[in-house]
């Protein structure tokens, strides 16, 4: 016998397949509630996996677990205070991804000043709607506005699907451009995973990395302990567009993007337990040298993915 039956309580959704005499029972669940902030809690009961997004602070994710157990760092006084850059979780970044050079750049013969990573975390975003459809998902949308115009000077919307099926989060974006020329870029995301030592080898097939410490470029020979290096390093020169690394006693993380995010890099702060492995479009400082930059064509948009995989490790 087949047949297919949905209900509703509480929010809680629930698809209930019978075939060859079995029930087979899938849950998702939708949750909003105030946290000084409103929260919206997307659940996946059948793997104990969620995650929290804030839309009111630049739609960052704040938490992701799987297999009931929390898979990223939060320091939840930075996302509570309005005024403070948040650490943990996963930002966005957007238009650009890390510093710019004295926090300015030229465009067209006028200058800017745009803060590190962007406009895009320090703006509210507007939820679009919730749902099910090859799991559970948010759709989270981001227009330009008087502030963010006076950073960047280009008329963007940004859509963002947060999407849990089977344990993985997915982030689907659309970068869409309504100015009346191309719209350079090169956005980024910063996931803050859990890490209590900062020795790991990384699953990947670049073989060079730039070293901010030094400056310089260097062979990838296969581990790196970011306890001995204050300042971040990036993957260069890899062909496939994954990473996968093993935090021992924590998680085993796997992330595959699009392959217009061509840089990996690698972050942390000695005594903080997490490890920061984020996909960026291109290296820091690019608006300033203006060779790698990826645009969005008037009228038109970019469409990128990246998808998140944890599971736990002894």
């Amino acid at each position: 016998m087949q047949g297919l039956t949905t209900f509703y309580a509480d929010m809680i959704r629930y698809e209930v397949e019978i075939k060859k005499g079995v029930w087979m029972m899938r849950a998702y669940e939708i949750h909003e509630y105030e946290d000084t902030y409103k929260v919206y809690e997307l659940r996946e009961t059948a793997t104990g996996s969620w995650f929290r997004i804030v839309p009111a602070r630049g739609g960052i994710v704040t938490s992701y677990g799987t297999a009931g157990e929390e898979r990223l760092y939060l320091e939840r006084e930075t996302l509570l205070d309005p005024e403070a850059n948040i650490r943990g979780g996963i930002p966005v970044l957007f238009p650009f991804s890390g510093f710019v050079t004295e926090g300015s750049y030229e465009w067209n013969g006028q200058r800017y000043s745009i803060k590190n990573h962007g406009v895009a975390r320090n703006h509210a975003w507007t939820v679009e709607r919730t749902g099910e459809d090859r799991g559970v998902f948010i759709v989270l949308t981001l227009r330009a506005n008087e502030q963010t115009l006076a950073s960047f000077p280009f008329d963007f919307e940004l859509r963002f699907t947060y999407r849990l099926l089977d344990g993985k989060l997915t982030i689907e974006q659309e970068y869409v451009n309504y100015s009346e020329e191309p719209m350079p870029m090169y956005p980024g995301f910063h996931p803050y995973f859990l890490a209590d030592r900062k020795e790991a080898h990384y699953r990947t097939d670049a073989d060079l990395l730039f070293d901010f410490n030094d400056h310089q470029v260097k062979p990838y020979e296969g581990s790196i302990n970011l306890d001995e290096l204050p300042e971040s390093v990036v993957f260069q020169n890899a062909k496939e567009p994954v990473i996968g690394v093993t935090f021992d006693g924590r998680q085993h993380v796997e992330m595959t993007y699009s392959g217009t995010f061509r840089f990996v890099v690698l972050w942390s702060i000695k005594g903080k337990p997490f490890i920061c492995v984020e996909p960026w479009m291109a290296m820091p400082d690019e608006i300033n040298r203006k060779q790698e930059l990826t645009f969005v064509p008037t009228g038109k948009s970019v469409l990128a993915e990246l998808v998140i995989e944890s599971t736990s490790a002894s």
